[in-house]
């Protein structure tokens, strides 16, 4: 806690149907995004981490999806010159294993954040704020080329009702 960072990432976690203030460690989480803020130089939030820390900072609310967004859907670069994309196609895929979203619509309005990447089927996917210090990623770029398998069956295992991961499987 005394000490500075150049980086720190915040990852996921299966409480996403949960209210951020149900979550059993949010208050901790809360002083962990604090000291995000004033110790670290860049954090990395990914899925659920992104969406609880664009509702900390930013006031961003997720909402339910109808079902869960589970497989690898095509997205779309946006902003076509900025350092965290230089390198990517204009037109990337990405998997995703969710059960909420947060909108754009969201996002656009809020003027400290730019929205970097998006899909048709997942929405908002990248972005940063202005000061390029967080950064928000909703699905899982570091996904191994099974973790998609392996999700599904974990689930079907426990007789969860789940359907394939779509695009997955072609």
């Amino acid at each position: 806690k005394h000490r500075k960072f150049d980086g720190m990432i915040i990852t996921g976690a299966p409480v996403e149907e949960i209210e951020f203030s149900e979550v059993k460690y949010w208050a901790e989480l809360k002083e962990i995004f604090e000291f995000a803020k004033n110790n670290v130089t860049s954090t990395l939030f990914i899925c659920w981490g992104a969406q609880a820390a664009l509702h900390y900072y930013y006031g961003i609310e997720k909402h339910l999806l109808p079902k869960k967004l589970f497989g690898v859907y095509k997205h779309k670069k946006l902003v076509k010159y900025d350092k965290l994309l230089k390198g990517t196609d204009d037109r990337f895929f990405m998997p995703h294993s969710r059960h909420t979203t947060v909108y754009e619509e969201d996002i656009k309005a809020c003027k400290d954040i730019v929205m970097l990447a998006s899909s048709k089927q997942a929405g908002a996917t990248i972005m940063r704020s202005k000061d390029n210090k967080f950064i928000f990623i909703t699905g899982h770029a570091e996904y191994d080329r099974d973790t998609l398998e392996i999700e599904y069956k974990r689930d079907l295992d426990k007789g969860l009702k789940i359907e394939p991961p779509e695009n997955y499987y072609v």
